[in-house]
C-alpha cells in the first residue's frame, strides 16, 4: 500500500522526466530540471540496487544450506558409474 506524499515532497518531486530529450539548453532552468531528475533517477536505481544486494545477502545466508544441498540433487544416471567401475571378480 503507497504511502501518502507529503505536499512539501510533491512540490520537491521533479516535473521533468529523466531525459534531456526536448530540453533548450539555452534555458537554464529546464536544463536543470533535467539534470535535476535524472540524477534523482540514478540514486532512486541505486538505492534500490542496494536493497536487493541486501536482501539478496540475507537470502543467500538463510537458504546457503539449500546452495549446498544443490550440488548433489542432480540425477547423474547410472551409465557413468557403471562405465567407470570395474568389475569384481567372483
Amino acid at each position: 500500500m503507497p504511502t501518502p506524499e507529503s505536499i512539501q515532497f510533491r512540490m520537491q518531486k521533479p516535473k521533468v522526466p529523466a531525459t534531456f530529450e526536448g530540453v533548450d539548453y539555452d534555458n537554464n532552468l529546464q536544463l536543470k530540471a533535467a539534470q535535476d531528475a535524472v540524477l534523482r533517477e540514478q540514486w532512486v536505481q541505486s538505492m534500490m540496487a542496494r536493497l536487493l544486494r541486501e536482501e539478496m545477502g540475507k537470502c543467500y545466508y538463510r537458504e546457503g544450506r539449500y546452495l549446498e544441498q544443490l550440488k548433489h540433487a542432480k540425477v547423474k544416471g547410472y551409465l557413468f558409474e557403471q562405465q567407470n567401475t570395474t568389475p569384481s571378480s567372483s
